[in-house]
């Protein structure tokens, strides 16, 4: 009788946990593993919009390629937001299903 007031509230925490909270988690360990396997000629698209390919790849800094002259910038691995090769191969694996 004394819990029967904590079980609406402990309901929506359930709820808030399953459906915002947990799916956060997993697209937050997608991206990590997505930024450590990084290797050189992988085509990204950084946070800021900057496309570019991989030329090298040290611990926590990359340099990429970018533009037709080839500019090379260096900048953090976290600012990586996309692999633009992994994306073409699932858009080509949905237009095949």
């Amino acid at each position: 009788m004394q819990f029967s007031g904590l079980i609406i509230p402990l309901g929506f925490l359930a709820i808030f946990y399953f459906l915002i909270i947990k799916p956060q988690k997993t697209k937050e360990k997608k991206i990590k593993t997505m930024r450590d396997n990084l290797k050189v000629g992988d085509e990204i698209v950084t946070i800021g919009g900057i496309f570019g390919r991989v030329v090298k790849v040290r611990d926590d800094i990359l340099t990429i390629e970018v533009g037709a002259d080839k500019t090379k910038l260096t900048m953090a691995k976290w600012s990586v937001g996309n692999l633009v090769n992994e994306n073409e191969d699932e858009d080509i694996e949905k237009a095949g299903a």
